[in-house]
């Protein structure tokens, strides 16, 4: 048996000889340990597993083959850890071997990682179809009001209450709009093709900087990413709407900055004083980042991606608020007064599609988007 495949997985792995000595550790066992191979080697494995003196009698009785796999959860010594991390351990006796039997230390926050993003998963795809399935309902009707709205219109010719009938027909024609991105084209198969990260980067960073000129946009893309397969087109437009959102916000951000500056302004000319809530310094010059990486051993909705492209959009805006951090994925929920709540969803259904995830750190001056994507190994 190659030990080495075993250094392809997250998961911390020790092989035991028949005293339940480590022979031999994967590289996730000595990060979680936080101990070189070479010093692991020899060790009890008991001794890394707390001093539970039942678990020690039943380790060596597994390794010994007395019975088939024990599994068993309890909280093991981390490195660089306060307090002991919680795992499951899964002994597996071994037959016709050079080890006796084999241990993997799986933490817990792994298990919960992965049934947090399949849950998201189903619960975006519910609400999708609920949506969905209204929207056909409303489209009809809609067109009615629209279809009537036009010929008032034209009834009334020249009469005052045109202006009326023009907001109806642009009330209509707007939410016709919001309901064919709720009805569109999701569920139609990918078309996927060999890309380069980069364009899809590139072509979004000329987009919002030609929509939004008063944002400084930066880039950091690591030039030796592989190409990934994927839809150029739903890529892109995932993307485009997280970025776009970060654009708006840090748009509106410095909408209200001035506004602030404007009143605060005219008080101190009103009252010939400089206000004492007047701010210290003035709010950061608004900042976009794309930036990609490569990562290893991913843990995604699905699977584990032994390799994956990590593409981040961050900027220096009022972050995420903290009640919606929790749905901010689901639609029709925004923090933005003139927002829709479908850019960040949309971008997370194309992303799920390709195998992927949308994830999200946010505090107040520090908000990165992540759209991480699997890639295979060469």
């Amino acid at each position: 048996m190659d030990v080495s495949a075993y250094d392809l997985l997250s998961t911390a792995v020790l092989l035991l000889d028949a005293q339940g000595r480590i022979d031999h550790a994967n590289t996730a066992a000595e990060e979680l340990f936080g101990s070189s191979r070479r010093l692991l080697k020899g060790q009890r494995a008991a001794d890394l597993l707390g001093d539970d003196e039942t678990l020690h009698a039943r380790l060596m009785q597994a390794v010994a083959g007395k019975f088939g796999i024990l599994k068993q959860p309890l909280s093991v010594s981390r490195s660089g850890a306060a307090a002991p991390v919680p795992v499951n351990v899964a002994v597996v006796p071994l037959r016709d071997e050079r080890w006796a039997a084999l241990v993997e230390v799986r933490i817990v926050e792994q298990h919960m990682l992965i049934e947090r993003h399949q849950q998201l998963g189903k619960e975006l795809a519910a609400q999708r179809e609920t949506l969905r399935n209204l929207a056909h309902e409303v489209k009809n009707p809609l067109g009615g009001i629209r279809g009537a709205a036009q010929l008032l219109d034209t009834e009334l010719g020249e009469h005052g209450l045109r202006e009326y009938t023009r907001v109806v027909i642009a009330e209509a024609d707007r939410l016709a709009h919001l309901v064919d991105r709720l009805i569109a084209p999701q569920g139609a198969s990918l078309r996927r093709e060999r890309l380069n990260i980069h364009e899809i980067c590139e072509r979004v960073r000329m987009l919002v900087a030609a929509e939004f000129t008063s944002i400084t946009i930066r880039c950091d893309y690591d030039a030796s990413l592989p190409e990934l397969n994927g839809d150029f087109s739903r890529l892109l437009q995932a993307m485009l709407n997280i970025a776009r959102n970060a654009a708006q916000a840090l748009t509106e951000q410095a909408d209200l900055a001035d506004l602030a500056q404007r009143a605060a302004a005219a008080k101190d000319a009103t009252t010939g004083s400089v206000g004492p809530d007047r701010p210290a310094t003035a709010p950061a010059a608004p900042q976009l980042l794309l930036r990609t990486r490569v990562a290893r051993q991913v843990l995604l909705a699905e699977t584990q991606a032994p390799l994956a492209v990590v593409v981040s959009v961050i900027d220096n805006g009022p972050g995420v608020p903290p009640e919606l951090a929790d749905k901010l994925f689901h639609p029709l929920v925004t923090g933005r007064a003139a927002g829709t709540g479908l850019g960040l969803s949309l971008a997370q259904e194309f992303v799920l599609q390709h195998g992927g995830l949308l994830e999200c750190d946010s505090k107040p001056g520090h908000t990165e988007f992540r759209m991480i994507l699997p890639l295979e190994a060469k």
